[in-house]
């Protein structure tokens, strides 16, 4: 299971949130740039990477955040935040986002977000699917949709998506442990959906008969990883459980190391 630490960038600050209340705000460093090498250092080739401030603005906003990471590590960073135009993945590829996240854009305007899909793959496009008592969230969490979660991610699943970022929205941020029967459902029912879905072309489904679920929100221990890597997530990110201390760069450097 790969490990990815998360940045969420306010005003170029790195933040943390509790359930995504921007009045919960709080800084942890004014220098993502350096909290980034600090990660890298412990052997951590991923990276989360959350325009905040784009997301409530429905555009792209801290690109020179990302670049700024990009240019000075090797970290492969899935990028995300207000992402809404062409013109936003532009700007996010360029300044050097391996990945890009798409959430609020994948419900209000599905048909863009099928043609970046088509046009970089499903390496490059990311489902985000967050949610609060299985329905989905968008615009920075500020806004529930009437989109229950599961079918979401099946209706995605068959136009071909692999990865995706599932936040339970009431654990993030709050240190009380991931959301386990959550995820085994999402493995569960969205491997049944690719099974009785031959007709699905190879190239659609180049992973076989499995999503990669990067699991988000919650880690609060150490010895949570492995029950998620257990039940199937190919990735989690974590936030919170770094920066006050619950988890040790150190630990997930041995986890990375061990794996």
């Amino acid at each position: 299971m790969r490990i990815i630490p998360a940045i969420d960038i306010i005003d170029g600050k790195c933040v943390r949130l509790s359930k995504g209340d921007y009045s919960t705000k709080k800084i942890y460093n004014e220098n993502p740039l350096e909290v980034a090498k600090q990660f890298e250092a412990h052997g951590i080739q991923y990276l989360h990477l959350v325009d905040l401030d784009g997301a409530k603005s429905k555009h792209i906003v801290n690109h020179k955040v990302l670049e700024e990471i990009a240019s000075n590590t090797k970290l492969k960073i899935d990028f995300g935040g207000g992402l809404k135009t062409d013109e936003d993945l532009k700007i996010a590829f360029e300044c050097g986002a391996s990945q890009i996240t798409g959430g609020s854009i994948a419900v209000k305007n599905p048909e863009v977000f099928k043609s970046w899909l088509q046009k970089f793959g499903n390496e490059k496009i990311i489902l985000g699917a967050d949610a609060k008592d299985e329905k989905v969230a968008i615009s920075g969490w500020t806004e529930d949709s009437n989109e229950a979660l599961i079918p979401f991610i099946q209706k995605y699943v068959e136009e071909g998506i692999s990865y995706v970022i599932c936040t339970d929205i009431s654990k993030d941020g709050m240190l009380q442990g991931p959301s386990f029967e959550l995820y085994k459902k999402i493995i569960s029912e969205c491997q049944s959906e690719l099974s009785a879905a031959p007709s699905l072309s190879k190239c659609r489904r180049p992973n076989g008969n499995r999503i990669k679920l990067i699991a988000s929100g919650g880690i609060s221990t150490f010895e949570e990883l492995p029950k998620l890597a257990e039940i199937g997530c190919e990735a989690t990110i974590i936030g919170k459980a770094i920066y006050e201390n619950r988890i040790s760069l150190k630990q997930l450097e041995n986890y990375i190391l061990n794996a």
